[in-house]
C-alpha cells in the first residue's frame, strides 16, 4: 500500500517485484493514479506464497472502508514511515 502522505491518498496494488515497482512509482515511471496524486510512500505490505492469493487479498483490501485500511497501517507502521528503505 502506498500513500501520498500520512492520512493522505492511498493506493493498493499487487506485484511480483516490490522493490522495482515501488521504485517505479517513486520516480513517476508509472503513468496514472499514483503519479497524478503523488502517491510515492510505501506504508504497508505483505508477502504471499502465490500471485493468486496476493490478488485475492488485493481485491479484499480494495473493498475495505478507509477506517479499516488506516487501522491496518497504524497497527504495523504508526509513524507512517516509508518502508521502501527496509526492503530495498
Amino acid at each position: 500500500m502506498l500513500a501520498s502522505r500520512r492520512n493522505g491518498t492511498l493506493y493498493i496494488g499487487v506485484t511480483s517485484d516490490l522493490v522495482k515497482r515501488v521504485w517505479q512509482h517513486k520516480n513517476d515511471l508509472v503513468e496514472g493514479f499514483t503519479s497524478r496524486h503523488a502517491v510515492h510512500t510505501l506504508i504497508w505490505h505483505e508477502l504471499h506464497e502465490t500471485m493468486e492469493s496476493a490478488i485475492v487479498r488485493e481485491k479484499q483490501l480494495k473493498k475495505w472502508n478507509r477506517a479499516w485500511k488506516l487501522r491496518l497501517i497504524e497497527e504495523s507502521n504508526p509513524e507512517w514511515q516509508d518502508l521502501y528503505e527496509t526492503i530495498a
